[in-house]
């Protein structure tokens, strides 16, 4: 396993690779401070590519005012380890200096998709995204890149990034990895104090009771269920609601409160950002109903 810090030595890297038949290239796009779901990013890019490249920086452009990123956690070295574990070839740790030389006045950025949830709550953040996550893009230039589920916004964000600007990789989004007790894994969970870590297993509690009920036919519209998924989450008395919202996947389109669910067989999604003391967590089940409504 190579570790790189410089757009030029990457570029070479992977040219060279390409050059003798290595095969496809995978990127697994990250913020570092890796866990098993993104384990599991970079198993899935081991089955499907001849390189895999995965990259750790945490980008300040997609912080915005008072957030976390001088605070994000960090730890390369622990980083390394599970790259390694997990067969990962090149890794790209770039500094910000070697990103950003000069204060970027271009930005990559998708409209409509991003001006609701975590775009609402955060302004510009997804712009930051879009932007780092497209530098990626020309500088790594893969044929798949690998995001996770969690995050589904940000996937459709790409997603809509890639077609809209005729982009040559293919986007392989991955499923939400849970913790035993089902919270979903992120690096933020560091943050978590005890009780708060034991109260935000409320966010996938209030999303599979939503969904039992919208099995059971106990409820069948987007008012229902975002009433529903409000009352069991505000059952913790620290929980603080930022969104709770249900909309159509992947154009990200909120319902209306009596739009029914069952029967459509349309990709719907149930999103969730909760706050927890100073930590915000997000969640969210992606089903359709016409398969059956699979428990997170």
């Amino acid at each position: 396993m190579k570790v790189i810090r410089t757009i030029e030595e990457l570029r070479a890297e992977v040219k060279h690779r390409t050059s003798t038949g290595a095969g496809p290239v995978g990127l697994v796009p990250t913020m570092g401070y890796l866990h098993e779901g993104h384990a599991s990013l970079m198993k899935r890019a081991r089955e499907m590519t001849g390189t895999v490249v995965l990259s750790i920086f945490v980008n300040p452009i997609q912080f915005g005012p008072g957030e976390d990123f001088e605070t994000y956690p960090r730890d390369e070295q622990r980083d390394l380890a599970v790259a390694e574990s997990n067969g990962v070839d090149i890794v790209f740790i770039p500094g910000v200096q070697e990103m950003y030389p000069k204060p970027t006045k271009t930005k990559v950025a998708v409209s409509e998709l991003t001006s609701l949830l975590c775009g609402a709550s955060r302004p510009g953040h997804f712009d930051g995204v879009t932007t780092v996550v497209n530098k990626l893009f020309n500088i790594v230039k893969p044929d798949f890149a690998f995001f996770g589920m969690k995050d589904a916004q940000q996937v459709a964000v790409i997603e809509q990034m890639v077609y809209d600007l005729n982009l040559d990789v293919k986007i392989v989004p991955c499923p939400i990895v849970r913790e035993a007790d089902g919270l979903a894994l992120s690096s933020r969970n560091v943050y978590l104090k005890p009780e708060e870590r034991e109260q935000a297993l409320v966010l996938s509690r209030s999303l599979n009771t939503a969904l039992e009920q919208l099995e059971k036919g106990s409820i069948t519209t987007a008012g229902e269920v975002r009433d529903l998924l409000t009352k069991v989450i505000s059952e913790s008395p620290i929980a603080d609601i930022d969104y709770a919202e249900v909309l159509s996947f992947p154009d990200m389109i909120p319902l209306e409160n009596d739009s029914r669910l069952s029967g459509t067989g349309n990709a719907t999604i149930l999103a969730l950002a909760v706050r927890f003391g100073k930590t915000r967590l997000i969640d969210n089940a992606l089903f359709q109903s016409k398969e059956g409504i699979p428990h997170v």
